[in-house]
């Protein structure tokens, strides 16, 4: 039961990540308009290059090498003061070519000082520790009093156009405290350390093996805002923003599992427990394909009529944005069981590292012509692409280690329940009101009619349920 309570807590945090800001949201995008909206959104977009540099990839690999030595405090403790002195170092040469490239920019000087805060917090970032232990505990309660705090900040000192630096600064500064918040408990995780003993360099081609994929994956998570905001201007790039926010807001309830289930089929791994792996990879597949396709078509069913309301009327286009980019959500949920949760800790990096890639160079390839085209549309399906090639190739290149046919032998059902969901939600959508109380009509009745489809359809997860529910009632 320990999995699913730690998928709990970080599906709960995920969200909660997700849901603070955007309560915000709807008073942000009426107090700095799409203007400030789309500065933010856009200076963060290039401050990300920089955070990715300097991290590079050590979030995956620390995650993954203290699952590998959890077992022994003592080789954690080296391990963990290792990675993150080698983190320290990169992130300051970061910050250093951060300062250089300022002299180098012509616009949004003070902005992008501000955002240089997500260098910074970048450096003392020691999730990954908690996370190769298994312990979400700790980052969930002590963040989520951070993030609260943050909230109040922003609507007692957010109220004109003109403070956008403001906003700017209280997501980056909470940023920075949450991550300075998990330092304390580092006394009572690690024993003491012979620091003349580290051998700090012996993780830099490693950590830089997963480099690549984190480059690859930034891709086409910032650089469709880059680009937009180039080409078509700031607004844009925040109309791409507000619609992505939503979108990874309903994909966390799924991802949640690949952060809880990378150490822990790590630790498999380490051990010789092939099959015991698998079935990790099975059961994770099936229990993420029957969430993440009812929230493709729900999310899709309701975002013509959503985005203007929760938005303003300023941001309509969001709407259709969101109907296209919700695909993301299935293929993203695929490649995250596939990617995160089998490829990475059972160390076939390349295979990874070579999916994501392929994902960025389908990006790269669609992105100028499409936004040159279709614009936000463009930049939009250039995304979806990018994820549904990324989601084949993992298949495919797993498809000697598992049986594909077990992996999916519920998706059928999933879609067809799913669909029909969005055509009944859907038309609801069309022909009442858009408020509060009719999405929460339309989310309830789109919950219960495929919720009592999957009854009909009987897909063996049913039977994984009451399993549980056994084992539970009995102690198990």
């Amino acid at each position: 039961m320990k999995v699913f309570r730690n998928y709990f807590y970080n599906a709960g945090y995920q969200v909660l990540a997700m849901i603070l800001p955007l309560i915000t949201s709807p008073y942000i995008t009426r107090v700095l308009g799409k203007s400030g909206v789309g500065i933010n959104s856009y200076t963060n977009s290039l401050i990300q290059y920089f955070v990715l540099f300097g991290s590079i990839g050590i979030s995956l690999y620390g995650n993954r090498e203290i699952a590998f030595v959890r077992d022994d405090r003592e080789k954690m403790t080296a391990t963990f003061w290792e990675i993150q002195i080698l983190k320290t170092l990169t992130i300051t040469v970061s910050y250093a070519v951060f300062l250089i490239s300022l002299m180098f920019m012509h616009r949004y000087h003070t902005y992008m000082l501000i955002q240089s805060l997500y260098i910074l917090a970048a450096g003392i970032d020691i999730s990954w520790l908690y996370m190769g232990i298994e312990d979400f505990k700790k980052t969930v309660l002590r963040n989520t009093f951070v993030k609260v705090f943050s909230i109040i900040l922003i609507f007692t000192f957010v109220k004109t156009p003109n403070d956008t630096g403001i906003y700017i600064l209280i997501l980056g500064g909470s940023t920075l405290l949450g991550n300075a918040t998990l330092w304390p408990y580092l006394r009572k995780t690690l024993t003491s350390v012979k620091w003349s003993k580290l051998n700090i360099f012996q993780h830099f081609y490693p950590a830089l093996s997963l480099f690549i994929p984190q480059i690859a994956i930034q891709v086409y998570l910032v650089l469709n805002k880059s680009m937009l905001g180039i080409m078509i201007g700031a607004d844009y790039s925040g109309f791409y923003e507000k619609a992505d926010n939503i979108v990874k807001l309903v994909l966390s309830l799924a991802t949640a599992t690949g952060t809880v289930m990378l150490p822990h089929v790590a630790n498999a791994f380490h051990r010789g427990e092939r099959e015991r792996v698998n079935r990790y990879l099975y059961d994770s597949f099936d229990f993420v394909s029957c969430l993440v396709v009812p929230l493709t078509f729900g999310l899709a069913a309701i975002a013509l009529n959503f985005a203007p309301w929760f938005y303003g009327k300023q941001f309509t286009p969001v709407g259709s944005a969101m109907i296209l980019e919700a695909a993301v959500i299935t293929f993203i949920g695929w490649s995250n069981v596939v990617g995160q949760q089998y490829l990475l800790p059972t160390n076939q990096i390349k295979s990874y590292s070579s999916s994501v890639i392929l994902g960025a160079v389908v990006n790269i390839i669609c992105n100028v012509p499409f936004i040159y085209f279709w614009g936000l549309s463009g930049a939009v399906a250039a995304t979806v692409l990018s994820e549904l090639a990324v989601t084949i190739y993992q298949l495919w290149k797993i498809r000697k280690q598992v049986e594909l046919k077990r992996l999916a032998v519920n998706v059928p059902k999933y879609l067809l329940a799913g669909l029909i969901m969005f055509i009944a939600v859907f038309k609801i959508s069309t022909m009442i009101r858009f408020n509060f109380m009719s999405l929460i009509l339309e989310v309830t009745l789109g919950i219960l009619l495929y919720l009592g489809l999957l009854l009909l359809l009987k897909p063996t997860i049913l039977d994984r349920v009451k399993q549980l529910l056994r084992d539970r009632r009995s102690g198990g």
